[in-house]
C-alpha cells in the first residue's frame, strides 16, 4: 500500500483539484491522509472528499510538521508527500512504484515535472539521474516522490525553505538514494510559493540588483546559505 501525505493550508481549492488526481491514478492500493495545517478558510467542505479520505487537523505550524504528522499515521510500505497544488497524470504512481521495484538499492523514486509560473505559462522543470555530488550544489528533486517507508525520514520542521533538498541532503548522508523516472509525470499549479519563481538570469548580475528583484533574490540567498551551512556545503558567492 501506498500511504498519500497532503499537507493543505488555505489552498482548498487546489486541494480538491490534487485530489482528484490521487482518486484517479491507475494504482489502487493506496490510503489518503490530509493534515489540515491551521487553514483560516471558511466553509470548508470537507464532506465533499472521499470517504475513505483520513482528515487531520493541527493548529498552523508549517508544512513540515504537517508531512511529520502524515507520516506518523502512514500505515502503507511506501509514502508519498503530495503536496496540495500537486495535479499528477494517472499512471505517476504505478510508474514511480514499478522504479523502485527494479531498483531495490534506491530509497525513493521521482520524476521530473511541469509549474505555472505566471497565468497559464508553464515551465518545465527537468529532474536527472541521482547523484550525490549535484544534488549538494543544487536540489532536483520535488517532494512529491515516492520513499519507502522503511527509509523515510522526518522532515526539519525549522527549515522554512529549501525543506525538499534538506530532505534528500540528509537522505544522502544517510547512504540513502533514489532512482530518476524521465517523465513528467505532474504539474504544480501557481499561487503557491511558485508564484515568487523568477528565471535563472534573474540571480545574476546586473539583474539581481534590479529594485523589484533584489529583494527576492536577497531571500533566495539567505535560505539557501541556511541548507549550505546545515550540511557543511560551499557557501553562496556574492
Amino acid at each position: 500500500m501506498i500511504s498519500v501525505v497532503i499537507p493543505v493550508y488555505n489552498r482548498i481549492r487546489a486541494l480538491k483539484m490534487a485530489l482528484d488526481s490521487v482518486l484517479a491514478q491507475t494504482y489502487k492500493e493506496i490510503e489518503i491522509i490530509i493534515v489540515d495545517d491551521g487553514s483560516d478558510e471558511e466553509n470548508v467542505e470537507y464532506g465533499m472528499l472521499n470517504v475513505g479520505v483520513k482528515l487531520i487537523k493541527q493548529k498552523h505550524a508549517g508544512a513540515p510538521a504537517a508531512r511529520n504528522r502524515g507520516l506518523a499515521e502512514a500505515k502503507g510500505e511506501y509514502v508519498i508527500f503530495w503536496d496540495s497544488d500537486v495535479i499528477a497524470r494517472p499512471g505517476m504512481l504505478e510508474r514511480l512504484k514499478k522504479q523502485l521495484d527494479l531498483h531495490p538499492e534506491a530509497s525513493f523514486a521521482y520524476c521530473s515535472h511541469m509549474s505555472y509560473v505566471i497565468g497559464h505559462m508553464s515551465k518545465k522543470i527537468s529532474a536527472c539521474d541521482f547523484n550525490i555530488t549535484r544534488l549538494k550544489k543544487n536540489n532536483y528533486i520535488h517532494s512529491t516522490t515516492l520513499i519507502r517507508r522503511s527509509d523515510a525520514i522526518g522532515w526539519d520542521e525549522s527549515i522554512k525553505r529549501f525543506q525538499d533538498w534538506d530532505l534528500w541532503l540528509t537522505m544522502a548522508e544517510q547512504g540513502k538514494n533514489g532512482v530518476w523516472v524521465d517523465e513528467y509525470l505532474f504539474t504544480v499549479l501557481g499561487g503557491g510559493t511558485i508564484s515568487k519563481w523568477l528565471p535563472s538570469f534573474a540571480y545574476k548580475a546586473p539583474f539581481k540588483w534590479l529594485p523589484f528583484v533584489s529583494k527576492l533574490v536577497r531571500e533566495y540567498n539567505k535560505a539557501k546559505e541556511i541548507i549550505l551551512n546545515k550540511h557543511k556545503l560551499s557557501t553562496i558567492s556574492s
